[in-house]
């Protein structure tokens, strides 16, 4: 599961919008919304462009997308 509160931290301290970000890793807003809730599951593709559109870290990345645990 995604750990959303390191997402939405490093979206809100990038300075970029949500809609933004979703359209530059090819997903509609309300869908990135969706996976910011842990509705849905980020594929690999879309990790590895959000990881580009923020310029994280492997360690960010991995700390977001690939920690156990995540509540």
């Amino acid at each position: 599961m995604t750990n959303t509160k390191i997402l939405k931290e490093k979206i809100e301290s990038s300075g970029m919008k949500v809609g933004y970000i979703a359209v530059q890793i090819g997903i509609t807003p309300a869908g990135f919304y969706k996976k910011l809730r842990n509705k849905s599951e980020f594929k690999a593709s879309e990790i590895m462009a959000i990881a580009r559109v923020l310029n994280l870290t492997s360690d960010e990345r991995d700390a977001i997308f690939f920690a156990p645990n995540v509540a």
